[in-house]
Parts: structure tokens; C-alpha cells; sequence
């Protein structure tokens, strides 16, 4: 076997340099991520702070409904779908171009096992899906769901790549936690407090009819819808308050990700992504020495 011509090494040197400097910049970047994810201590949605967490539960349909994906029409919490077509360039080399992809927005709610709950809003989350599919035809758009097994061999020149977020699935959610009171609509239950008091005409008239005239003139309605509103501001206060609280995008640039594992392993698997990388960056470092050293 003849040995590398003098021009290789250098390419061969820039090859690896190029490959060492992307992996170990690449390690460092997970080395802080895992730093997050590790010293994040996982809490239950009921005891949750305001800011970073890490709450494990089961990914369940803020409806009543779960949601169709777009492709299949199978349940899921969350999908994401791409649309590629075949193409051949000048030379007859086949390459396919991505003409459709979108992912889900809509909220989904993430329930423990105290059947504490909050709703988690997947924007530019990094979703582990629980199930993946890839299939082929001749449309742009798949007629069904995808075939039970994969032919070695696909057919049509339309490929249709879907991934999905499950049913009731137990997932580990890292994300912005925030969450407000609401006590109801001021506006509105004045409003309906004066429908409420219009169906009985006396007893309104007798109420705020100061003149006696048989009807209300402006100081005397108005005396009727601070009365109202008085009164509904009153139930309001005294009626249950509800506590919304949603975990979505960090403001602060940490990782917002949602898998189906629980908080070990995914701790475990984010330090198998840095080891990953650090082990890429070493080979590039011997790839590169060794191409400097043949060329010398």
C-alpha cells in the first residue's frame, strides 16, 4: 500500500484541526448544559418556584381532545412533520429538498403523580419523541397513516418524515416555570350581574329609582352599575382562586427540553452527548498531529 501523497497531509491536518476545534468547542457547550441539567433538582408541580425547574409527569391533552397529527391523524400531545421531494441535479445526483415541515404550539399539560398539573408550550422546545416514522409515495401529502413495517426498498418520489409526542407518556420537562392568578372578569361579571338584575324590573326600579319617575335616568343607572360592579368585585374575591402556571422558554437561554425519560437518565444522557463530543475532539487531535508530524 503506497503512502499518502505530501499534499494529503495538510488537508488531512486542517481536516482534523477543523474537526478537534468544532467537537471540543461542541464539549464545552454540553459541559455547561450538563452542569444545568444535573444541578436542577427535580420538584413536583405543586411545590414548584417561579423560574428553572425540572418536573417529571405524564403529557397529557390540555382539551378534551388530543391532537391530530397533521400527516397520520394519530393522538399525540406534539408532533413535528417534514415533507421532502426527490430531485436530480445536472449530473443525474439524487438529493432530496425539504418543501413543507412545521411543528406543533399547542399547549399540553403535564400531570404527577399527586395529580398536580400545569400546561407545558412546546415553542423551541428540544422534543424527544416518542415515536418516529419515515415513509415514501407518490403525492405530496401522505393518503394515510404510515405502513406497519419499512420496505427495504422505498417507492415514490415524496418522503414524509413524522415524530410524535404520545398520549399519556411519561416525560421530563426542563424549562421556564411562571405561573399568575386569575380571579375572573370584572367587566364581565358586572355585566352579567346587570342582565341579572334587568329580568326583575321592579325590584330594580325600587332599588335605584331615586325620583320615583318609573325609570332610570344616567346618575340612576350609573348608581346601578357601581352597585353591580361593587358586588361582583365582591364575589369575586370571596370565589376560589385559580392558579395557571405553564413551563415554556427559558428567557435566560438555559435548555428547554422535554423527553420521555426520567430525570437520571436524562442526566445520564446528556453526559453521554459530552463524552461523545470529547472523544470526537481527541481523534481530531491525533488525526491532526499525525498528519503534521508525515509531513514534516
Amino acid at each position: 500500500m503506497s503512502a499518502p501523497q505530501p499534499l494529503l497531509y495538510p488537508l488531512v491536518a486542517l481536516a482534523g484541526g477543523a474537526l478537534a476545534l468544532f467537537s471540543l468547542f461542541r464539549f464545552f457547550v454540553r459541559l455547561r448544559r450538563d452542569g444545568l441539567v444535573a444541578d436542577t433538582p427535580a420538584v413536583r408541580i405543586r411545590s414548584a418556584a417561579q423560574g428553572y425547574v425540572k418536573v417529571s409527569g405524564r403529557a397529557l391533552p390540555a382539551g378534551p381532545a388530543p391532537t391530530a397529527a397533521p400527516l397520520s391523524s394519530r393522538p399525540c400531545v406534539w408532533w413535528d412533520y417534514e415533507i421532502a421531494q426527490q430531485q436530480r441535479d445536472s449530473k443525474g445526483n439524487v438529493h432530496w429538498r425539504t418543501v413543507e415541515s412545521a411543528a406543533s404550539v399547542e399547549l399540553f399539560a403535564l400531570v404527577d403523580d399527586d395529580d398536580s398539573r400545569c400546561l407545558v408550550g412546546p415553542v423551541q422546545a428540544e422534543v424527544t419523541p416518542t415515536t418516529r416514522n419515515v415513509w415514501y409515495g407518490s403525492e405530496s401529502h401522505p393518503a394515510g397513516p404510515p405502513p406497519e413495517s419499512t420496505p427495504l426498498l422505498h417507492m415514490g418520489e415524496w418522503r414524509y418524515t413524522e415524530r410524535l409526542l404520545g398520549v399519556g407518556e411519561r416525560v421530563c420537562v426542563l424549562g421556564e416555570f411562571r405561573s399568575h392568578s386569575e380571579v375572573g372578569d370584572r367587566d364581565a361579571a358586572t355585566a352579567a350581574k346587570l342582565h341579572e338584575w334587568k329580568q326583575d324590573q321592579q325590584s330594580l326600579l325600587a332599588r335605584f329609582d331615586a325620583d320615583r319617575d318609573g325609570k332610570l335616568n344616567a346618575a340612576e343607572w350609573e348608581a346601578a352599575r357601581q352597585a353591580a360592579a361593587s358586588e361582583s368585585q365582591g364575589a369575586m374575591l370571596q370565589s376560589a382562586i385559580a392558579r395557571v402556571s405553564v413551563i415554556s422558554q427559558p428567557a435566560n437561554g438555559e435548555p428547554f427540553l422535554i423527553a420521555p425519560l426520567s430525570a437520571a437518565d436524562l442526566e445520564k444522557r446528556e453526559k453521554l452527548f459530552a463524552a461523545l463530543y470529547f472523544v470526537l475532539g481527541l481523534l481530531g487531535v491525533i488525526v491532526c498531529a499525525w498528519a503534521i508530524r508525515g509531513a514534516s
